[in-house]
């Protein structure tokens, strides 16, 4: 298991040094001039010479891009363009609101998600997986963004049923003591039940956007799985041999574990991105929200920071994928 978990760690660091050189040059072949968008629209040229010679803009891209990678192996983000602080503290503290928001929305996906899916591949092309597939169509092309946005239409404006679509809380109430920085964990952790019910509150149409997206994918693909398990030679047998149906949906289940956490792990990276959309469009904060101001702002340190985030993200997530894979199967 060490030399494993090793192995994925020295296989992976390529490919994050990879993204983070790409997403270097990207950011600096842009149309916007980050120094003028700072000194203002009526710096003379002495002042816009000195603001680049402050970010460092004034040297070679190879020499930035090296005091760059000295300063990361140091731990050392950088500091946003925009607010001086530094890149790791926006990071640490946006991060846990994300999470609050993906986290339960994945569960329930999954809860809803793989019983439909191996329901529907029990009795194929019958009412129910006709059903289930077109949902699970509608999920796959609906825009995430425009979703969000009729949603906020729907149960805020129409029907009042929502709360405001800015925030994590009400604003008449101050935030929870922070704990973990996740504003309804903390509230949960600290006794703050007013608080707690104002954060759930807010965070429940958020969730059940990303629930509606995510759900579509894992309909879908628990469907294939199950559909490929049902047709392999140990299910044949088992049916011949007079197996109830629960007792086979229980062996289907079991063989369709691994490909399941596989697939739950590649729709986590995902939720990450959709879910920068949602905190952009009910305006919550969070690591996508900040990620996505900072790349429209043209914040340089700020958008290497959100990207490097997300790709160390995703390498922690499919090791730990990859793990429980070889713990759930160890023939594998």
């Amino acid at each position: 298991m060490l030399v494993f978990l090793l192995r994925r760690i020295a296989i992976s660091v390529p490919v994050v040094l990879g993204i983070l050189l790409i997403t270097f040059m990207l950011v600096r072949i842009g149309q916007q001039d980050p120094a003028a968008m700072i000194a203002g629209p009526i710096a003379d040229p002495g002042i816009l010479a000195q603001v680049r010679a402050d970010l460092g803009l004034d040297k070679p891209v190879w020499v930035q891009f090296g005091a760059y990678a000295a300063r990361l192996a140091q731990g050392d983000l950088g500091r946003s363009w925009q607010d001086g602080q530094p890149v790791a503290h926006h990071i640490a503290t946006q991060l846990p609101v994300t999470l609050e928001l993906i986290l339960p929305a994945l569960a329930l996906a999954l809860l809803i998600g793989v019983p439909v899916g191996i329901r529907a591949a029990f009795k194929p092309n019958r009412l129910f997986d006709q059903l289930s597939r077109t949902v699970a169509l509608f999920g796959f092309s609906v825009p995430t963004y425009w979703l969000g946005l009729m949603m906020i239409f729907v149960f805020f404006f129409l029907l009042g049923w929502a709360p405001p679509p800015m925030g994590m809380m009400a604003i008449d109430l101050d935030p929870p003591r922070t704990i973990t920085g996740a504003p309804l964990v903390d509230a949960v952790l600290g006794g703050e039940w007013e608080k707690a019910r104002s954060a759930f509150v807010y965070l429940l149409l958020p969730v059940i956007c990303l629930v509606f997206v995510a759900t579509g994918p894992i309909i879908k693909q628990s469907r294939a799985i199950a559909i490929e398990i049902l047709g392999s030679d140990h299910i044949r047998y088992a049916r011949a041999a007079g197996f109830g149906n629960a007792r086979i949906r229980r062996m289907v289940l079991r063989g369709a574990l691994v490909p399941l956490v596989t697939f739950a792990g590649v729709e986590l990276v995902s939720l990450f991105a959709i879910g920068s959309l949602i905190e952009f469009v009910f305006a919550r904060g969070g690591l996508g929200h900040w990620g996505l101001n900072a790349i429209m702002q043209s914040d340089f340190a700020a958008v290497q920071g959100y990207v490097l985030a997300l790709a160390l993200a995703s390498v922690v997530i499919f090791i730990v994928v990859d793990l429980l894979a070889m713990l759930l199967e160890p023939r594998g």
